[in-house]
């Protein structure tokens, strides 16, 4: 399976010090995952569809309820959101099935969703255009790692595993889909999050 996702290098400059803040925040973050998991990248995937999988559902809840609010039209944003939270949840379901995550992991998992979602939602609830910047910058990073784990495939140093069979119906991936295909399938994903993230900060910075 060949990636023809346009571009996967695309980085947005911070321009204002909410873009800087946001990146600072997740290059921080960025340090805590690559201690923990080194080059483990299908445990490193687990954790991060679990946190990635927050911020949608919490912008689509928040944008609901002001669209009540206000009495008018949400533009799309809430379905927009609330479908993202469901692509980021799917990518969790098809990695808990190549890494089997340890308690340990589990337990990772739980407190880093906890946390996670709580600063989340007061930060979308105060300042959703740094929110968006942060899950632009995050999706950046998600990148990143989907790269160099697809990198450790090609070299062999990671196992080309069939594809589990729920990737195979989510992406309508050949019935010989390897793990490759679906990596290459979820960077995308994460590579449309990432720009999709990035606009929308832009249009609440311009609103």
């Amino acid at each position: 399976m060949k990636d023809t996702y346009p571009n996967l290098t695309a980085h947005h400059a911070p321009v204002t010090l909410g873009d800087r803040v946001a990146l600072r925040t997740v290059k921080f973050m960025r340090l805590f995952a690559d201690a923990f998991f080194s080059k483990r990248y299908g445990h490193r995937a687990v954790v991060l569809e679990t946190v990635a999988a927050v911020p949608g559902m919490v912008g689509g809840l928040l944008q609901h309820l002001k669209a009540l609010r206000h009495i008018r039209d949400d533009q799309g944003w809430i379905k927009e959101l609330l479908d993202e939270a469901d692509n980021e949840r799917m990518h969790l379901m098809t990695f808990i099935h190549v890494a089997q995550p340890s308690r340990l992991e589990r337990g990772i998992i739980m407190l880093g969703q906890a946390i996670f979602y709580n600063a989340y939602f007061w930060l979308y609830l105060f300042t959703p255009r740094i929110a968006h910047r942060i899950v632009g910058y995050l999706e950046e990073e998600a990148v990143v790692s989907y790269t160099q784990y697809l990198e450790q495939i090609d070299a062999g140093k990671v196992e080309n595993m069939p594809a589990p069979q729920i990737a195979i119906d989510y992406w309508n991936l050949g019935k010989g889909a390897r793990l490759r295909d679906v990596v290459i399938a979820v960077r995308a994903d994460e590579a449309g999050h990432r720009d999709r993230n990035h606009q929308m900060a832009d249009e609440l910075k311009a609103a």
